[in-house]
């Protein structure tokens, strides 16, 4: 499936594994598909959630800092892919 690169990971808080990332370029919706990728990262997970400063969201786009659930462990400076169908 083709990728598309949306972000970067910019803190990983790992007692919540909440992953705090800066959307660099694009949109991320709820309900998205992406991938965190990096030297000894790499996680797929379906967006169940956003945040924004604590207040959920369903759209993220360029310039915005969210902060999503994952799976696993990321790490800061992993890219962050939106999966395409």
């Amino acid at each position: 499936m083709p990728e598309q690169e949306i972000g970067v990971v910019r803190h990983y808080f790992d007692k919540i594994y909440v992953a705090a990332i800066d959307i660099t370029q694009g949109e991320l919706a709820v309900n998205d598909t992406i991938r965190i990728k990096g030297h000894t990262s790499d996680v797929s997970t379906q967006v169940a959630s956003m945040q924004v400063e604590h207040n959920k969201i369903d759209l993220a786009k360029a310039g915005d800092s969210i902060g999503i659930k994952v799976p696993a462990k990321v790490r800061p400076q992993d890219k962050v892919y939106r999966v395409t169908p």
